[in-house]
């Protein structure tokens, strides 16, 4: 029975000889990169008409360029290149050989093709590799880049323009940012806005939604996961999101959704501004400017100690608060607009436009699920539209029943906002440049509220 190291060095004997006869031609070399042996095809393909004469001698007397040499100093194979002699050019490959020590003791070199035009099917597809890698990471920084930016936060009221102008300053500085806002106010399209805004805007912005992600996995979504660290994991390893963002902004969604355990961990890497990936010792240093969002209300947990306190503290540097639905009552009739040319666009279905009466039911229902609530709806109706225009009974078929008017800020405000310009125009006898200067608006403005709100001529 022939033990395992005889069948290893019968392997290599056999391998060597077949790739001998195989290729073009074969040249071994010694420790001092001398020649010592060539098969039959290697000085014919290369014109050497004294073979015996090249044995023992430096292989650059043989073969001038030749980098057998290098291969033997470094132990490193040069596994495919192209090496030109006298008018030709050869494609060969240089390997280093070992002694059961694993030292050096030479190298030995084929010629696999006397033309490197063999090569152009492998080249070819070697550059189609390297073309769609190049394509997949081009997609995959584009989806990492920001879709918003403030301009897409609309709105022109007071709430609207002071939060807008808090978040610019925000994006000024390097500091933790914690949004805190009822669902679908836009926090997440605020964190796109203020990283675009920053001195990072080139860098990636990574979100994650702590919400979505099962516990067990949070912890390798954070970090990374080392080469080989369990049974299953990548060879090579995986990056986490802080890795991702490194240069760039992460942005922690429903951060108040964390363990206390991951809490501990995500404050560490804060502090110290490392990552230990799930599997390894090694720390990897990382660049993030963080921005967390929330719905719950951090305070109260951490009075409840179902969230870290010192974690607070270094999320809370600045605290933005958008406001919800209900309380930009002005806003609304603005972003049913832009949310309805967005959706018929998406759905490639002409732009339809929102009647006065349309607009006046919007504004009489409270808004739970705010903005997200309100594209909901909206796209709901717009499927069942046959016309050019968006109607209020069209709207009533889609929208729930129930927190209307009475219950709603939105439809106090804008109740108030139509008593004020019925009394002004009153005042003003019909006059409406004069009933604009009165209300401290402009003319269009005037006639936009007159048209949205549905102030008739016969109720001045």
């Amino acid at each position: 029975m022939i033990s395992a190291d005889e069948l290893r060095e019968l392997a290599a004997h056999s391998l060597l000889e077949h790739f001998a006869d195989l290729c073009e031609g074969a040249i071994i070399v010694d420790a001092e990169a001398r020649i010592v042996w060539m098969n039959e095809r290697y000085p014919e393909r290369l014109g050497i008409t004294d073979p015996a004469a090249a044995i023992g001698r430096p292989i650059e007397e043989a073969i001038p360029h030749s980098l057998m040499r290098q291969v033997v100093e470094s132990g490193k194979p040069i596994m495919l290149d192209i090496m030109e002699f006298a008018d030709e050019a050869f494609v060969v490959t240089r390997l280093p050989l070992r002694d059961q020590r694993g030292e050096v003791v030479g190298a030995v070199g084929f010629m696999l093709f006397d033309d490197p035009r063999h090569l152009a099917p492998v080249v070819s597809r070697y550059q189609q590799l390297r073309a769609e890698l190049a394509d997949v990471e081009r997609r995959l920084a584009a989806a990492r880049r920001t879709k918003y930016t403030l301009s897409s936060f609309i709105g022109s009221g007071v709430a609207c323009s002071d939060l807008k102008q808090a978040a610019r300053r925000a994006a000024r500085t390097a500091s933790s940012v914690l949004i805190v806002g009822e669902t679908g106010t836009g926090k997440e399209l605020l964190a796109q806005a203020i990283h675009a805004a920053s001195p990072r805007a080139d860098g990636p912005f990574v979100a994650v939604n702590l919400a979505a992600i099962p516990e067990t996995l949070l912890e390798a979504e954070f970090f990374g996961v080392a080469a080989g660290a369990y049974t299953g994991a990548d060879r090579r390893g995986r990056d986490g999101k802080f890795k991702l963002a490194d240069r760039g902004t992460l942005f922690l969604d429903e951060v108040g959704d964390m363990s206390l355990n991951l809490q501990a961990k995500l404050l560490r890497t804060l502090q110290e501004r490392e990552v230990e990936p799930v599997g390894s010792n090694r720390l990897i240093p990382v660049d993030v400017r963080v921005i967390a969002a929330t719905s719950r209300d951090l305070e109260k947990m951490v009075s409840e100690g179902a969230f870290r306190a010192d974690l607070y503290y270094r999320l809370n540097v600045v605290t933005l608060r958008p406001p919800p639905l209900r309380d930009r009552a002005g806003d609304l009739p603005q972003i049913a607009e832009c949310l309805v040319e967005q959706i018929c666009h998406r759905l490639d279905m002409p732009v339809v436009g929102l009647e006065p009466g349309a607009v006046q039911r919007l504004l009489r229902h409270d808004w739970p699920g705010n903005v997200r609530e309100l594209a909901n709806v909206l796209e709901r109706a717009l499927l069942t539209v046959d016309g050019d225009t968006l109607e209020a009974a069209t709207l009533d078929a889609v929208m729930p029943m129930g927190r209307q008017l009475g219950a709603s800020m939105a439809g106090i405000v804008a109740q108030a906002e139509r008593s004020a310009i019925v009394d002004a125009l009153r005042a003003c006898h019909g006059n409406k440049v004069q009933a604009a200067r009165k209300l401290g608006i402009s003319r269009a403005a005037l006639y936009e509220k007159i048209s949205l709100l549905g102030v008739e001529a016969g109720a001045v």
